[in-house]
């Protein structure tokens, strides 16, 4: 793919979704394995702490779920977190 179209790609994405948030519904809904808030964080370059708050609103919205294992938070999309993921991945894909 050409760089410049790239570019222009992640351009225009960010004018319709932000950033991080939508990269980390993409990267849950493709996950092979458990992921945990640290993980994400490192995964979607942004600090722990504005995934935390990010994942936080998303739980309110009714887009992931944390299923504690031990003292672990396992993060995964609900239904509707899904869609809403499948979605944004197809936007970005389109672009």
């Amino acid at each position: 793919m050409d760089v410049n179209k790239v570019v222009r790609t992640k351009k225009i994405f960010n004018v319709f979704f932000r950033e991080k948030p939508a990269l980390m519904m993409v990267h849950l809904l493709n996950k092979t394995s458990d992921i945990y808030a640290s993980s994400l964080a490192k995964t979607v370059d942004c600090t722990y702490s504005h995934v935390v708050k990010i994942l936080q609103e998303m739980s309110k919205a009714g887009l992931v779920s944390f299923d504690k294992q031990g003292r672990l938070k396992v993060l995964n999309l609900t239904k509707k977190g899904q869609d809403m993921a499948q979605y944004i991945e197809k936007i970005k894909n389109m672009l």
